[in-house]
């Protein structure tokens, strides 16, 4: 392993790490909205907002993450849509995530016990009431662990967005790549970094996982 060469190269992949971030905390922020909006339509009681929902998850899940990102990159223009790489890929990472949050989400939600949602009805709780105060802080702790398996999942995504040039981690390491002709040096700082990042992410998931167990 040519160690000299991963130093030289080490202060590029870092920069394209703080890319890869960006890309993962913007793309988690709207995965989290679209996965609270989704896991709402899909327990709403309109019929209407229900086929929205589901139509939502089935589609997104079943079909590729990087078809989602070249429609919008390249597709996008067709139908006046004009994004940049960074701006596409964000979109698309965050609705593909959201498609999988919203399955956790609403999987947290129906797990709490029935009979809390009945007890607080008979307490003369509303359904909004009985929902924010007895079934949503149950279902939130369920939630962390798969939601943090997710917010994996998106990160090592992030390297899909390398195909439409952003300069994150994996497009860094296909650019020397192609300077250097050593692909093992650079695949191999770049997942490194990728495991820093995801462990990291890990230890943030514990301790809210810790927190909400303390509540």
């Amino acid at each position: 392993m040519d160690t000299g060469l991963i130093i030289r190269v080490f202060p590029f992949f870092i920069e394209a790490a703080w890319v890869t971030i960006q890309l993962s905390v913007l793309s988690g922020l709207l995965g989290l909205s679209c996965g609270a909006l989704g896991a709402a339509a899909r327990l709403s009681r309109s019929p209407v907002l229900r086929f929205i929902g589901a139509t939502y998850v089935s589609l997104i899940r079943g079909t590729p993450a990087l078809i989602q990102i070249f429609i919008l990159y390249f597709g996008g223009p067709q139908i006046g849509i004009q994004l940049d790489a960074f701006e596409a890929g964000v979109l698309a990472l965050g609705f593909n995530i959201g498609a999988y949050m919203t399955e956790t989400m609403r999987g947290a939600i129906i797990s709490v016990d029935r009979r809390q949602n009945e007890a607080a009805r008979t307490l003369g709780l509303s359904r909004f009431e009985t929902f924010r105060s007895v079934i949503l802080p149950q279902a939130m702790r369920l939630m962390i662990r798969p939601l943090g398996v997710n917010i994996n999942a998106l990160i090592k995504g992030t390297a899909l967005v390398a195909a439409i040039s952003v300069v994150e981690l994996t497009y860094t390491a296909q650019r020397y790549i192609g300077s250097t002709y050593k692909p093992f040096e650079m695949f191999f700082l770049a997942g490194s970094i990728y495991m820093v990042i995801i462990y990291v992410t890990g230890l943030g998931v514990s301790w809210l996982d810790r927190r909400a167990a303390l509540k």
